[in-house]
């Protein structure tokens, strides 16, 4: 398995297991039967609701003492309506409680957006609060604190644009180690990952086999180049989306919760594709996104798909 060091020579798996939209009752099988596979990098979020199961989970396998929690990689996130200094730590212990866990390796902001406490989803803009309301450097701070506080390894970002990060950076005590946003090839972002790169921030990818609406099945699954790629390999298309991924120095968080499938994909950190594949791969980038955050838009409200991703919006999904 291919890794991503940290700057204090923490290994993260490039490959791990994505726990959104796995839903109860089937993502802890999911769990159990990853980490039986051989994943050690786990993905999770508050705002998925699954937490307490992932934890039920890890709690018979740290038990049964095949693994210990320090070959483990797991990662969750902060919602959008704790943003505020005083709202970061109960949230990561609540993650914490959950999970059953003493520590995360990674705790990530996950939306550039604010609510209003105990707001999941706004309706209204009035459930909305600004970034100037809530300033992203003041929840950062408290970011900082859950690492003095040795509850984090690791902090960073998630769907955060150059322009933000860049912001953020210029105030940091310490800077963000990750940021995790849509990548894929039909959405590469190559400014963006020079720029993480650059900063000795690491680039998790999700959606990287994209993430189309309920009922229907990736194009990307199907695009004629991924598909003659993996014709030569004799691999499938995820795998090939997936070995992509990796070889662009990137994470991959696919979910799946089928244990063929979560064998079938860890076994695309094996496939090794020329420089020929990934120039035509480079090829297929259309800035599309799947997951364009038009879900944040409210009449009257403060965010906009172009203000949320500092860029002219293509996708408006």
């Amino acid at each position: 398995m291919v890794h991503l060091v940290f700057a204090n020579g923490d290994p993260m798996a490039s490959l791990g297991l994505g726990t959104w939209k796995a839903g109860a009752g089937e993502v802890g099988g999911a769990v159990t039967a990853a980490l039986q596979l051989g994943y050690r990098h786990l993905d999770c979020a508050s705002i998925y609701g699954n937490e307490a199961e992932i934890g039920a989970s890890l709690a018979k396998v740290l038990a049964a003492g095949d693994l210990q929690r320090d070959q483990l990689w797991i990662t969750s996130k902060l919602w959008n309506d704790c943003h505020a200094p005083e709202d970061v730590r109960p949230a990561l212990e609540h993650s914490l409680a959950d999970l059953g866990l003493a520590y995360l390796d990674l705790y990530l902001i996950h939306w550039p957006v604010a609510h209003r406490h105990g707001v999941m989803m706004p309706k209204e803009a009035p459930d909305q609060l600004s970034l100037e309301q809530r300033p992203i450097a003041a929840t950062w701070r408290a970011m900082e604190e859950l690492v003095r506080a040795g509850l984090v390894r690791h902090i960073g970002l998630s769907n955060f644009s150059q322009a933000k990060l860049a912001a953020l950076l210029a105030g940091a005590d310490l800077a963000p180690e990750v940021n995790q946003v849509e990548r894929h090839p039909y959405l590469q972002q190559p400014e963006l990952l020079a720029f993480c790169q650059a900063h000795a921030i690491q680039l998790t990818a999700y959606a990287p086999l994209g993430s189309p609406a309920a009922g229907t099945t990736s194009p990307l699954l199907s695009d004629p180049v991924i598909s003659a790629i993996a014709a030569a390999h004799n691999a499938s298309s995820a795998q090939v989306l997936l070995a992509w991924g990796i070889a662009c120095g990137t994470a991959v968080i696919p979910k799946s919760v089928h244990p063929q499938r979560l064998a079938a994909n860890l076994a695309a950190a094996q496939l090794s594709l020329s420089a020929s594949e990934l120039a035509q791969i480079a090829a297929l980038d259309r800035g599309e996104r799947f997951i364009g955050g038009r879900f944040w838009e409210l009449p009257g409200g403060t965010y906009t798909v172009a203000n949320l991703w500092d860029e002219p919006s293509r996708q408006s999904g």
